[in-house]
C-alpha cells in the first residue's frame, strides 16, 4: 500500500521512496546512486580539465555508442532477437547529419538531429518489415546482410565521400550551431556534451516508460513464447516491428550525436559490421537485462580501447584480455552483477558478514586457474601427439 507524504515522495509498504515520474519510484539508496551518477556525468568536462586521464571526447563518443546500445537492447532483452546490423541505423543517422552539413550547409543542431532520427526511422521501418518475417539466426543474418549492403553502397558513392567520408563543418562557424550559437572549439565540445547527456537521460526515461507499458509487456510475452503470444491475441509481427523501429530511432539519434562530436563521418567507423558487433557487445558487457547496462557498456568499451592505444601497440590484445576478465568477474554484465541477486552484490554482502571468506575465494580462484592451465596443456599435447 502506498500513500503520498510530500511531493516527489511516497510511502510504499513502510518504505519512503522517491517518485521520479509516474511508474518510476526509487528507494533512497537507488535515488542516491542515480543522483551520484548524473552528477558524475555532468562533472566529466571539469574532470577532463583537471586530469589528462579523463578525455571528454572519448567519454562523449562512448555515451553516443551507449545510447545506440540502449536502443538495440529493446530487441535483445524483450523480444530475444539479436541484430547484427544495428550499425546501419547508427551510420544512417551519422551520414544524414553529415550530408545536410556538408552538401546543404545546414548548421542548426536541432535540424541535424531530427533529420538523423527520421532517416534512421525510415530505414529501420523498411529493414524491419523485410527482416521480421524470420526469427533466430535467419533474422540475425538478414540484419547483417542489410547492414553490409548499406556499407558497400556508401563506400562506392563519391557523393558520400567514399571511404574518406564527409566532414560535419557547416557555415561560417565551421561547425554545427548549438541553439543558434557559434562557439569556439572548447565551448562547443562542452556544451554539446551537456546537450547529449540531457538527451540520453530523457531517452532512458522514455525507454523505461516503453518497457513498463502494455506494449513492453507484450514484447516480453513475445520474447518468452511467440506462439503463445499469438494465441492470446497479440499481433506479434506488428509489435516487434514497432520495437525494431524504436531501436532504430535510438541508433539514429546516437549516430547524429556521434557525427557532431567527431565532426567527420567515415563508413568504416559507423557502418561496418564490426561496429554492429561493438554495439551488441556493449549491451551484453554492461548487462542487457538492465536499462543502464548498455550505456555503461558503451562508455567502458570505448574508454578501454582508447586507453589501450595509449599504453601499447597491441591495444586490441590488451583490450581483449581486460574484457575477458570483466566478463568472468561480472557474468551478468557490469550493472547486472550489482543489482538484485547478482554475483558481485551477493559477494559483497557475504564479505561484509564474514571477511574471512576472501581467503576461500582466492584459493578457489587459484585452483581454477591452475586447473584451466593444466587442461590447456593437455589439449596442446594431444594436438601435437606429445604424451
Amino acid at each position: 500500500m502506498s500513500t503520498g507524504r510530500r511531493p516527489g515522495l511516497v510511502d510504499r509498504d513502510g518504505e519512503t521512496r522517491v517518485r521520479v515520474m509516474r511508474g518510476l519510484e526509487l528507494s533512497r539508496r537507488q535515488a542516491l546512486l542515480a543522483v551520484l551518477g548524473v552528477v558524475a556525468l555532468f562533472a566529466v568536462p571539469d574532470l577532463a580539465r583537471l586530469s589528462p586521464v579523463v578525455q571528454l571526447g572519448v567519454i562523449h563518443q562512448g555515451v553516443a555508442f551507449g545510447l545506440a546500445a540502449v536502443g538495440l537492447n529493446l530487441l535483445l532483452r524483450h523480444t530475444r532477437l539479436v541484430s547484427f546490423g544495428h550499425a546501419a541505423f547508427f551510420g544512417t543517422g551519422a551520414y544524414a547529419t553529415a550530408v545536410l552539413a556538408a552538401k546543404y550547409d545546414v548548421a542548426l543542431m536541432t535540424v541535424l538531429l531530427l533529420t538523423a532520427v527520421l532517416a534512421a526511422a525510415v530505414l529501420a521501418a523498411v529493414v524491419g518489415y523485410l527482416s521480421l518475417r524470420h526469427t533466430g539466426l535467419y533474422f540475425s543474418l538478414l540484419t547483417l546482410a542489410f547492414g553490409q549492403l548499406l556499407y558497400a553502397l556508401v563506400q562506392g558513392q563519391s557523393y558520400l565521400g567514399s571511404s574518406d567520408g564527409l566532414p560535419v563543418r557547416p557555415g561560417e562557424a565551421n561547425q554545427p550551431l548549438i541553439f543558434g550559437l557559434a562557439l569556439d572549439a572548447d565551448a562547443y565540445a562542452v556544451l554539446l556534451y551537456y546537450v547529449s547527456i540531457v538527451l540520453v537521460l530523457v531517452s532512458l526515461l522514455v525507454m523505461y516508460r516503453i518497457t513498463r507499458s502494455p506494449f513492453g509487456t507484450a514484447l516480453d510475452a513475445i520474447g518468452q513464447d511467440r506462439t503463445r503470444a499469438r494465441f492470446i491475441g497479440i499481433p506479434v509481427r506488428r509489435y516487434v516491428w514497432g520495437a525494431f523501429v524504436i531501436s532504430g530511432v535510438y541508433g539514429g539519434l546516437a549516430g547524429g550525436l556521434y557525427a557532431m562530436v567527431q565532426q567527420h563521418v567515415r563508413p568504416e567507423a559507423t557502418l561496418h559490421f564490426l561496429t554492429s558487433g561493438d554495439i551488441l557487445f556493449m549491451a551484453i558487457l554492461g548487462g542487457f537485462q538492465t536499462l543502464l547496462g548498455p550505456l555503461v557498456g558503451g562508455v567502458v568499451l570505448v574508454v578501454l580501447g582508447d586507453v589501450g592505444r595509449d599504453v601499447t601497440n597491441y591495444f586490441d590484445a590488451l583490450t581483449g584480455i581486460v574484457l575477458v576478465l570483466i566478463v568472468f568477474a561480472f557474468p551478468r554484465g557490469i550493472v547486472g552483477s550489482f543489482t538484485g541477486d547478482g554475483r558481485v552484490r551477493t559477494g559483497l554482502r557475504r564479505l561484509a558478514d564474514d571477511p574471512t571468506v576472501a581467503g576461500t575465494w582466492l584459493s578457489r580462484g587459484g585452483a581454477a586457474i591452475v586447473g584451466a592451465v593444466r587442461e590447456w596443456l593437455r589439449d596442446v599435447r594431444s594436438v601435437f601427439g606429445v604424451r
